[in-house]
């Protein structure tokens, strides 16, 4: 299987936390929310960004959590007994 890099290292030389990104994208893929409703949202807890942040966000980090999750994802299929 493929090493994945350290999560520290995607994050170098952003403006806001690592964290924040990470709830940011989450949120947006876990969840049916626009980017202006993550912006909406991170602006009731005083953090300022614009809708397009989140968007270059989503776009370069997505499919890193996604490749990430599917080593940690079981199957949706359950057992099923004979009978």
């Amino acid at each position: 299987m493929a090493r994945l890099a350290p999560v520290e290292e995607w994050f170098g030389g952003r403006h806001f936390d690592a964290e924040i990104l990470v709830l940011c994208v989450r949120w947006y893929l876990s969840f049916k929310l626009s980017y202006r409703d993550l912006v909406s949202m991170m602006s009731e807890r005083s953090i300022a960004m614009a809708h397009t942040t989140i968007m270059r966000w989503v776009q370069r980090y997505a499919p890193e959590f996604e490749k990430r999750w599917k080593r940690y994802a079981r199957s949706g299929g359950g057992l099923v007994a004979d009978g």
